[in-house]
């Protein structure tokens, strides 16, 4: 079991490449399976998360090579409608699969997902939406069964914004009969990135990014090369760090548009954030500020994602600020790990009321999930004092060596293993 050992009181400095998206890669790499072929996809993070996901594809009869952020697949013998219960259980984005398998096989099976305890992740806009294109589904004994000889163009009310059931959706509507159209579709860009993927493969869609996307079937797509946009969630997640340690870096490979809700909420707390095409130049010096009220939203609202690292900024601003968890009700696990390390937080029923304080004081704490542990490291860099942050597979899921990106702008923070 691996820990982070950090040495807080050091102002960040330098420059750093951003990771590709983790929450653009993984609906990606899901749909080659709608095409026989050769897929090369660049930018592909090496996180946990993503082997899972190669080794469900690879179970599903695809050859997979991930090597210096490349993937190679090779998707020509994709022939198991079955996937693993072992794998379906580590990953929430394993249900992804179930559009593509669908629409290529015409059956799949899967169990339940698992992923991190965050709070209800219901799937029901997943199956509702399956169904409306012609699937039949049965669930028995904890598994779900999806067939259907043909799927066929409809339109499709989505009752929440859901991500994962507008890409799902996408992807089985890509080789459907006829026009589906998504309405109240989710408008985050990574499905952005995924229409652009699937329209390189052949897919006739438009609309992502607006609240209707307008898919029209066609009868084969084709295998393809392809660069995954930056993790605008990693590239907050340094801007805060900026944020909460103080210092001078540059973020390059970033979309700033994709952050204009974070920059917006930093800016007002005081740090200095100037753009340039797809950099992104970060200068915090004083004290932030307090922020009256953040509500967490789908985009472009603020990102539910960098909630608990805005928690940890928002920790030392002089002032009260309130954060309103709108996303998910089990996401403010961080705040006793905060707390016990000076935090002055107080959490009623979805609202953070955080009370700035001087000073944070470096102690051992626990990662709950992904975004919790991310929040935790922050607390470290500003700390005075060792901090050290324990179950850090969960940060694995959706950082690329965090430790070592750190490092590079200058953070004393290193990996130990126990």
């Amino acid at each position: 079991m691996d820990t982070f050992a950090i040495e807080g009181g050091r102002p960040l400095s330098g420059s750093l490449r951003v990771q590709g998206a983790k929450n653009a890669a993984l609906p990606i790499l899901a749909a080659t399976i709608l095409a026989e072929g050769q897929f090369y996809i660049y930018d592909v993070p090496h996180l946990k998360d993503i082997e899972v996901m190669l080794e469900i594809l690879a179970a599903l009869g695809a050859s997979t090579k991930h090597a210096k952020g490349s993937v190679h697949l090779d998707t020509t013998s994709v022939s198991v409608p079955h996937v693993p219960d072992d794998l379906m259980g580590q990953m929430r984005s394993s249900i992804f699969l179930a559009g593509p398998l669908l629409a290529r096989l015409g059956e799949v099976t899967i169990s339940r997902p698992g992923g991190c305890l965050i709070g209800e992740r219901r799937i029901d806009l997943h199956l509702a939406g399956l169904t409306a294109l012609g699937a039949k589904i049965e669930e028995a004994e904890g598994y779900i069964t999806f067939r259907a000889d043909q799927l066929y163009g409809t339109n499709i009310f989505l009752s929440f914004p859901s991500v994962g059931a507008t890409e799902n959706i996408m992807m089985a509507a890509v080789l459907a009969k006829g026009t589906t159209r998504i309405c109240n579709a989710a408008r985050e860009p990574e499905i952005v990135d995924l229409q652009n993927f699937l329209n390189a493969m052949g897919a006739r869609i438009c609309g992502a990014g607006t609240d209707t996307i307008e898919i029209n079937g066609v009868a084969r797509l084709r295998s393809v090369s392809y660069r995954i946009i930056p993790d605008r969630i990693v590239a907050g997640t340094h801007l805060l760090a900026v944020g909460v340690s103080k210092g001078h870096i540059e973020l390059t490979n970033t979309i700033p548009e994709h952050l204009t809700a974070v920059i917006e909420v930093a800016r007002s707390c005081g740090v200095e954030i100037k753009t340039y095409h797809d950099i992104m130049e970060i200068k915090s010096t004083g004290s932030p500020l307090a922020y009256e009220r953040i509500i967490t939203s789908p985009f472009p609202g603020f990102p539910t994602d960098l909630q608990a690292q805005l928690m940890v900024f928002l920790a030392q601003a002089t002032g009260t600020s309130v954060i309103k968890e709108t996303i998910f009700e089990g996401r403010f696990k961080h705040v006793n790990e905060l707390a016990r390390m000076g935090a002055s937080i107080y959490v009623d029923l979805g609202s953070a009321i955080i009370r700035g304080v001087k000073k944070l004081s470096g102690t051992s704490v626990e990662a709950s999930d992904l975004r919790a542990g991310a929040a935790l490291v922050l607390a470290g860099l500003a700390a005075e004092g060792t901090t050290t942050v324990s179950q850090v597979h969960h940060i694995d899921r959706g950082y690329e060596r965090l430790e070592l990106q750190l490092q590079q702008l200058g953070a004393r923070i290193s990996r130990v293993s126990i």
